[in-house]
């Protein structure tokens, strides 16, 4: 049998799959089985940042499977420890507990906020406010962190303690917070599954002051936004706040599974041994990846990134079949007249290969795509859209 029947046959029925079969790439260059080449605008998700093979990211990942592949967490590696390090100077957090994914990431921030609430307020200080049209995973606490009811179905009783409020209304916050004796706000600063869609500015003002007058923790979920993928290092750092808690993934391993959540000063010592662990969390090779992406978002990058951003929005807005673009660096949505499955499915017959969030068509390319394969991308994007 090909990839395609051994999938239909072998593999859990849980993904509509394109009609692709990746079997190479280069950069921002996939190839399909069929020898067809496409310009890759996901990016797996906003997880290969400097794309497909990267050298620098396959050599420091050569470098350490050749020292060694893991070893647990009841000893030291280098690498574990040097990633901690880089990511609290790069964001003034004071400790990381490292796992495998967003959701994991997720989940330890639940239950660093749910500590925080029981040490300062007491045991039934446990409630978190999330936000209506959220994602923060698909374990069945970050199910319920989730604010779409699509997500509930099937999977009752979901843990409870999670109440949700509407995005950029912070009266229904505040009532939020009155009804309920509230540990954190768990938000993330572009909606990204829920539509690609940003926090105001005012909103996140307002959180961060609200918070601060109850001694409520913030806590950003940066699984998709962060690591430059918003135009900054994290994208909370567009808005001038600093949560109390960070968690991030995806794009943070180039390619390979880490998941981080970063402890700021309310609760760097939240944790005591055995509170929490992850078999394979802080794995050295996926550290050495990680530390090669991170060490290579500079404000040259970010800056590029922000450029790219504004030439995609500029193309695309206004044009024929567009209705609008959101998001922000290279987190964008289209939307768009005709479905945007439809203009997927036109993107991909002519080479490109573009994502959906909700009813947009959602871009989210590696940050260092060349300009020219962003040009030719975003001309195919334009006439898929525009095509009767």
């Amino acid at each position: 049998m090909n990839t395609f029947e051994n999938d239909k046959v072998y593999v859990a029925n849980t993904y509509a799959r394109f009609p692709v079969e990746i079997s190479g790439g280069h950069g921002s260059i996939v190839y399909g089985s069929d020898g067809k080449e496409y310009i890759d605008m996901g990016s797996g998700i906003a997880v290969n940042s400097f794309g497909i093979s990267d050298g620098e990211w396959k050599a420091a990942v050569e470098a350490q499977l050749a020292k060694f592949q893991h070893t647990s967490n009841l000893y030291y590696s280098e690498p574990c420890a040097t990633l901690a390090r880089m990511l609290c100077e790069r964001t003034g957090m004071k400790k990381v507990f490292f796992s495998n994914s967003g959701a994991e990431a997720n989940e330890c921030a639940i239950k660093a906020a749910r500590k925080y609430g029981e040490l300062k307020h007491g045991s039934d200080c446990y409630t978190i406010i999330t936000l209506k049209n959220s994602f923060h995973g698909r374990t069945v606490t970050t199910l319920a962190a989730t604010g779409q009811d699509v997500f509930h179905e099937h999977f009752k009783p979901l843990t409870g303690g999670f109440v949700h409020a509407t995005a950029n209304d912070i009266d229904d916050v505040k009532r939020l917070v009155d009804e309920n004796n509230v540990a954190a706000i768990m938000f993330e600063l572009v909606q990204g599954e829920g539509g690609v869609n940003p926090l105001s500015a005012e909103f996140v003002a307002e959180l961060a002051k609200l918070a601060e007058e109850k001694d409520i923790l913030l806590v950003a979920d940066e699984v998709q936004t962060g690591n430059g993928r918003s135009g900054m290092l994290y994208a909370y750092m567009n808005y001038g706040i600093t949560p109390d808690i960070v968690t991030t993934a995806k794009g943070l391993g180039g390619g390979l599974p880490i998941g981080a959540t970063m402890l700021g000063e309310k609760v760097k010592d939240i944790f005591t041994p055995g509170m929490n662990g992850s078999t394979f969390g802080g794995n050295p090779v996926c550290c050495a990846g990680a530390i090669s992406i991170l060490s290579r978002i500079d404000e040259a990058l970010l800056s590029d990134v922000r450029e790219k951003s504004e030439y995609i929005k500029a193309e695309l807005e206004g044009s024929q079949g567009i209705l609008g673009v959101s998001g922000m660096g290279l987190m964008l949505g289209i939307e768009t007249v005709k479905p945007a499955k439809e203009v997927v499915a036109r993107c991909m017959e002519q080479g490109v290969l573009v994502l959906t969030a909700k009813t947009k068509v959602r871009l989210l390319p590696a940050l260092n795509i060349p300009k020219a394969e962003l040009e030719r991308a975003i001309a195919v994007i334009k006439s898929a859209c525009a095509e009767e």
